[in-house]
């Protein structure tokens, strides 16, 4: 087994959400599973051989399997591109869970991954204020712009407020906010504060322990490019002391979202 760690999307070099790369790891989701829940980092993706020439991506976090994480793709497109060498094109990842096709790009010190926006869950409630509310147990919750489910693969609730106070004040109860995930097939929360036009500060809530918040979250900021049709930057992590910025753009039919990737291990 050869197991890589790569920053993701840091805003500066030696900063950015840290993602295993696994190859010739465990083979079974379970084995898989344990295997991610003693790391002491947010995300594992295992890289198996594919057809041809590509590539099959399961994601883990420590608490559950995912069907896509955008960090965790842009830690393989770093560990991929580094060994293909300059000259490389395209390299193509297929999902474990869903088989959605992913296209990794590389622009100049940036990687990219190149999606689709993707079907969201029917949830059998009403997505509104008054279930931010509730999810965030925030009582008295105003928000900026009306709560969206979006997805470019793994689904997110959207909720912007409309000060950055509110955001970093935010301490929400994990366990409620991953069950209600759980039952509408919904991957957390995902509060966002805008910044200035088509800028935004964001912290995802998905894991069950608060230290194992995420310090960058590119399916989260790749379904608000989708749900704004615009092209976007997300600050994320500078409180947690790792500064992330994520780019996402509108291109044709896709969504790309990217940014830095560096190698943390000496790879």
């Amino acid at each position: 087994m050869q197991a890589h760690l790569v920053r993701c999307f840091g805003a500066l070099p030696g900063h950015g959400n840290m993602a295993m790369v696994i190859e010739g790891g465990p083979a079974t989701p379970a084995a898989r599973q344990a295997f991610a829940r003693g790391q002491p980092h947010p995300a594992c993706v295992f890289l198996d051989a594919g057809p041809g020439q590509a590539f099959i991506a399961d994601y883990y976090y420590p608490h559950a399997r995912s069907p896509l994480c955008l960090h965790a793709t842009l830690g393989a497109a770093q560990l991929l591109f580094a060994r293909a060498g300059q000259a490389a094109s395209d390299i193509v990842l297929s999902t474990a869970m869903r088989a959605q096709t992913l296209l990794l790009r590389r622009e100049g010190e940036d990687y990219f991954v190149a999606l689709q926006a993707q079907p969201v869950p029917a949830v059998a409630v009403a997505v509104d204020t008054a279930l931010a509310a509730w999810l965030l147990d925030q009582p008295d919750l105003r928000l900026a712009t009306a709560p969206v489910l979006a997805s470019v693969g793994s689904p997110k609730l959207l909720i912007e407020v409309p000060e950055r106070a509110t955001l970093h004040a935010l301490h929400p109860p994990l366990e409620r906010i991953v069950a209600w995930g759980r039952e509408h097939g919904v991957n957390g929360c995902y509060v966002l504060w805008r910044s200035a036009e088509h800028t935004y500060e964001g912290r995802n809530f998905n894991h069950l322990d608060a230290a194992m918040e995420d310090r960058a979250t590119g399916v989260a900021a790749g379904a608000l490019a989708a749900h704004l049709g615009c092209t976007i930057m997300v600050h994320q992590g500078g409180a947690l002391g790792a500064p992330c910025l994520i780019r996402a753009r509108c291109e044709a039919d896709a969504i790309l979202v990217g940014g830095r990737a560096e190698a943390a291990d000496g790879q």
